[in-house]
């Protein structure tokens, strides 16, 4: 498995798209914001958050 690193907002979405994917939602939001911070834009960035909603807590039966 190759090294990844991470220095771009475009590596951190990169990621968060392939993590939703595969079904890793919390992963992707996560990868997604911080895409955001390191997006100067404040438009671009709340792309990037809206593109990638915060999933929903589960609720315990």
């Amino acid at each position: 498995m190759p090294f990844l690193t991470f220095n771009t907002a475009a590596d951190y979405l990169d990621a968060a798209r392939e993590m939703a994917a595969s079904g890793r939602p919390a992963l992707a939001r996560l990868l997604a914001e911080e895409a955001a911070d390191r997006t100067p834009d404040p438009t671009e960035a709340a792309r990037i958050l809206n593109a990638f909603p915060a999933p929903t807590p589960r609720e315990e039966d």
